[in-house]
């Protein structure tokens, strides 16, 4: 794989752990600013929507330079953000660091998965696509764990430079390391927004939306179904969260290994099980070592998704995908965000702290139903395009003229 890649995973690690350490750092974040931990959380959804609404106006931001440039923007964006969090000295100026910091996330996954795409040949797309990815699945292993002990012992602005730094790292490496491929020539914006007219693209985004909000409507409620539930310890829940990190990084992998070749019976085995493992947790959770298990076939069978669903929507965007591809990474965070609404509609109903887990499995089933209906559609235009034309009928009045000429 080309060093490129690993300059593309460095940045993705930086951002991965911006937008997960935070759930960890809500007690002290609040504390020392003033706000309730409630307040604080919007800390959270203001960086999710961020990545949904900046993710499209950042990318035609960046329609008329090149995409090497736009990453190094986008990283200095991050960068900015992540520093304004640091030494913010009221809770508003720290919503405003994060929604900086979120601007850049959508654009910089949409926009690397397309450079990504092209530093390959065409058969290893996916793969180099969950290289990319690696970055974000390893922050919630390695960076969301080390962040929020550093933020605990060291103070939560800490935790906000080391991230800032890890940006930097990103940015130099974007520079040093990503070749300056030209835009394909007379692609203009008009041409990007006229990939979402293919149904394929929209299906695509749509399993996405669905596919992650199965995957966060358990994980959104993670801490008080285990400790309320399950019957784990507080201080578990960090090791819990880092077995949803391995789960990540292993579904990851291999939806990279396998999307090139098998890319709808990986989106059936993977929607599908997803959809299983859901329903199974929402009458399981009580126990401690089903919980485990579910965790990491979460994470693995939600991530499995991420590279098909990419390169699916890249596949269809018709020679312009960097606008559908920055869309599909807003429509991730459209899932969390839909998933942690359901999820709390129905413990607030009274349902428990594990009915999270069946909402997520009916939006899993929904997104399975979409690739079935994704497959059927893509089945029928191929034979349609396959198929051989009309013959034509025997002209009557040419035949009689022929015979004639012969005869004379």
């Amino acid at each position: 794989m080309p060093l490129a890649l690993l300059a593309l995973a460095i940045g993705a690690f930086g951002i991965g752990t911006t937008e997960f350490v935070i759930m960890g750092l809500l007690p002290q974040v609040g504390g020392d600013l003033g706000v309730s931990v409630p307040t604080a959380g919007f800390l959270v959804t203001g960086y999710a929507l961020g990545v949904t609404i900046g993710a499209p106006i950042m990318t035609v931001l960046g329609t008329r330079i090149s995409r090497k440039n736009m990453l190094m923007l986008l990283m200095g964006l991050f960068i900015l953000g992540n520093l304004i969090s640091a030494v913010a000295p009221v809770f508003a100026v720290m919503l405003i660091g994060r929604v900086v910091a979120s601007l850049a996330h959508g654009a910089f996954f949409g926009i690397g998965s397309v450079v990504a795409a092209e530093l390959v040949a065409p058969e290893k797309k996916a793969g180099a696509i969950s290289m990319m990815f690696t970055g974000l699945t390893v922050a919630n292993v390695v960076g969301v764990p080390l962040g929020t002990f550093v933020g605990q012992h060291a103070g939560w602005r800490v935790t906000f430079l080391i991230v800032a730094a890890l940006g930097v790292l990103g940015l130099v490496g974007v520079a040093k390391l990503v070749p300056d491929v030209p835009k394909p020539a007379g692609v203009q914006l008009r041409h990007e927004v006229a990939a979402f007219k293919d149904t394929q693209v929209i299906l695509a985004m749509a399993m996405t939306v669905l596919g992650f909000g199965g995957v966060f409507a358990a994980t959104t409620y993670i801490a008080p179904m285990m400790t309320g539930v399950a019957g784990f310890a507080e201080s578990s829940v960090t090791w819990l969260m880092v077995v949803f990190g391995l789960g990540m990084v292993t579904g990851n992998l291999v939806g990279g290994r396998f999307a090139d070749r098998k890319l709808m019976p990986l989106l059936y085995t993977a929607l599908g099980g997803l959809a299983l493992v859901l329903l199974l947790f929402a009458f399981l959770a009580s126990g401690k070592a089903a919980s485990v298990v579910a965790i990491f076939l979460i994470g693995a069978l939600g991530f499995a998704t991420v590279p098909p669903l990419q390169k699916r929507v890249l596949d269809h965007a018709h020679g312009a995908p960097t606008l559908a591809s920055a869309a599909n990474i807003g429509a991730f965070n459209l899932g969390n965000a839909l998933s942690a609404w359901l999820g709390g509609l129905v413990i607030s109903a009274g349902l428990g702290y594990a009915a999270p887990n069946a909402v997520g499995a009916v939006l899993a089933a929904a997104a399975l139903a979409l690739a079935a209906l994704s497959h059927r559609l893509e089945r029928r235009r191929s034979r349609t395009a396959t198929a051989p034309g009309p013959v034509a009928a025997p002209d009557q009045d040419a035949a009689p003229a022929a015979a004639g000429a012969v005869r004379s």
